[in-house]
Parts: C-alpha cells; structure tokens; sequence
C-alpha cells in the first residue's frame, strides 16, 4: 500500500509501502506476522502482531488437575517440552515440599540436555533454511536430532510431547542398556557431528556476509527487554539459570556457560554450536553419577508421594512458588498460586520466546529488508511459546 513520497540519502524519490510479513511465510517459525513499512528497501517501521494460535496454555491449568496439566505443558514450546515439563513440575513440588529421588534428578538432567541438543540442532537447520542454504547442510541437522529422538523415545514412547518428568520425579527408570547406548552416541557421533557444522556453516564467507555486523543486541536494551539465553549471552551478557539459579543438582556439573560479544546475527548462531559441546559434557558427567545410584522405583516420585495417591486426586497445599530452567531460549519460568485444592488457582508462563518477539523492531528498523528473516531466525523464536 502507498502511503507517500520518500527521500533517501541519493536524492531519488521512492514509495513508502506498508508491507506484511506473515502470518503465513515460512520463515516466521509459526504464525506471526510483522507490518513492515519501507522506503526503498529500507525498514522505517515494525509491528509484530501475534495472537493467531489462541493456545490458552494459562486458562487450561486453571480448568485441569495438576496431573491432568501435566500431558499439557510440553506445547508450551513444542522443542523444548523436557523443559517446559521441568519447570511446571518444579513449581509443584516447591510448594509441596516434595523431595524428588537423586537418580530420577540426574535423569531430569540427561533428558532436558538431550531435548536443548535437539532444539539447537533444529534452530540451526532451519536458520540455513532462512539464509537460503539450500544445500545439505540443514538436513544434517535434522538427520543428527533424528538420533537423539530416537532414544527419547525409548524412555517416553513419544518424538516430541514427552510426558516424562512428573511431579515428584519421572515417568519411569531407563531401559536396560539405554545409558550405554546415549553414551557411545555423544562419543561416537555428536562430539563430531557439531565439528561438522563449524567446517559447513562457520568459516563460509557468504554464511559471514549474511550474518556478522546484523541485527546486533545492545547488552543494557536486551537486558531491559527481558532477553535470556542464548541471545543475550551472545551480547556478553555471562547468564544462565543453571549456573545462577541452579536446580535438579545442576551445581554438581563441570560446564562453561558460553558467551560471545558481537551480539549480531553470527555471535547467535555460534553460541547455540558451542552450548551443544557443552551440554554433550553435562550428559556424560550425569550419566556417571545414575549409573552409581539404584534404578526401578528409585527413579519415580517419593513414596509420600505415592502413598497421597497422586492419581488422579492430588491436592497441592496452599502456597505460591516461581520456579525456572533455563530451556534452550533462556529462562523459562513458572509462577504458581495453589489454593489446596486438586486444580491450580493460578499459572503463569514465563516464556523466553516472548521478549525477542518484542525486540524485533529494535533489531530492524532502519536496517534492509533483506536482513529481516536472518535476524529473526537468529533469534530462534518458537510462537506457540509466545501465543500461550
């Protein structure tokens, strides 16, 4: 749509043209739309509009039991469910006082590094895919997550909503064998697969061209935003709940925290590489502490627990918690208000998806179109994370 006549910087004269970017393209990660108004192909202006999915994740806990909500929460962020899980069950037991068994911790631990392995892997597949790598490159990626899939499988039945940590440990105890299996993949596999995307993505100078000096995070404005993760560690900023706020015995394991200073497009990507490495060592070093613990129930919720008959009629005392993990976006959180009763008065999501969503126009305005997708897709938004 025309709106009016523009100068530029060369004296010619071009249309200011109000432009929509969504909700249907592809390079959106799901239905968002922005309102781009351009001069030439300069953005002077956008407006990411959201709502689309009407997911109403808040409203369906204050409408279920706390187990029924339990079979939910992996839609939070579809790539990250371990996560989602890990935090909603937290938030319970914080306020129920429930002490969770050692091995069923550390296999909380081994299942939400897997599960930030995996959603990395997809990011940066897809993030070729936006660059217009249409080249191997994104299908070793989602050939490397296929892998990991493979084996949360085994341990939850399911490829994507895993349904696995529960309020007051885990579904169930690995299968016989299932450690040894995970353990020669890292080894064998994921260590070199990740060697593999620096030697394909890393040192190509047209990747460079595309993504090194774009959309740059000031590490003060993206802290004001709310920015977690890996996109304002890849600004400096040197936090990650698991160091700072730690949980599920995260205390006990040897890992960098990775931070890069560019804060563009390039330093997003490089950081998401190296936290592959560095979750890889988490796994190891939690699959050498289950194997010195007892399996079979030791796993699953505490007997108190047990003996409350969680199924179906558990009733969370009355209290307020906020727990969170730092899920492969950054802090995802949840707030808590139980009443004492078997459904949850009040939850809320902490989604780390949201806040990126709302600094894209901080990212674009007065940059090119063309950078538009790179530096959303560097972002690695999920939008059913932010239509909660």
């Amino acid at each position: 749509m025309a709106i009016k006549d523009a100068d530029i910087s060369t004296g010619l004269k071009t249309e200011e043209l109000v432009i929509n970017m969504g909700p249907q393209h592809p390079s959106t990660h799901g239905v968002l739309r922005l309102i781009i108004t351009t001069s030439g192909e300069m953005i002077t202006k956008c407006e990411p509009v959201i709502g689309y999915l009407h997911r109403g994740m808040e409203w369906l806990a204050q409408n279920r039991n706390y187990v029924q909500y339990q079979a939910l929460v992996d839609r939070v962020d579809y790539l990250a469910g371990m996560s989602d899980s890990h935090a909603y069950v937290l938030a319970v037991e914080k306020i129920a006082e429930l002490q969770v068994p050692q091995r069923a911790e550390y296999l909380r631990v081994i299942m939400a590094e897997l599960n930030r392995i995996c959603s990395h892997q997809l990011s940066l597949g897809i993030f070729m895919l936006d660059l217009g790598a249409m080249m191997g490159f994104p299908f070793y990626a989602f050939r490397d997550r296929e892998s990991i899939l493979s084996l949360l499988e085994e341990v939850s039945g399911q490829r994507m909503m895993f349904n696995y940590m529960r309020i007051g440990g885990v579904h169930m105890d690995v299968p016989e064998g299932w450690l040894a299996k995970l353990e020669n993949l890292i080894n064998d596999k994921l260590f070199h697969y990740t060697d593999e995307y620096e030697d394909i993505v890393t040192n190509n100078p047209i990747v460079a061209v595309r993504t090194k000096g774009i959309g740059v995070i000031d590490p003060k404005k993206g802290l004001d935003a709310g920015l977690t993760g890996p996109n304002i560690r890849a600004s400096g900023v040197n936090y990650d709940v698991r160091r700072d706020k730690p949980y599920s015995l995260y205390e006990e394991f040897d890992f960098n925290v990775i931070t890069h200073d560019a804060g563009d497009v390039f330093a997003r990507y490089k950081c998401r590489v190296d936290e592959i490495r560095e979750s890889c060592k988490i796994i190891l070093q939690a699959i050498e502490k289950v194997r010195g613990l007892p399996g079979g129930e030791h796993a699953q919720a505490d007997t108190e627990l047990k003996a409350k008959k969680i199924l179906p009629g558990f009733k969370c005392p009355a209290g307020e918690s906020y727990e969170c993990v730092e899920s492969p976006r950054g802090e995802l959180g949840v707030h808590l208000i139980a009443d004492g009763t078997q459904v949850p008065y009040r939850l809320k999501w902490r989604s780390p998806s949201w806040f990126p969503t709302a600094f894209v126009p901080e990212l674009v305005e007065g940059q090119p179109i063309s950078d538009v997708v790179a530096t959303f897709s560097s972002l690695d938004v999920i939008l059913p994370d932010v239509d909660r």
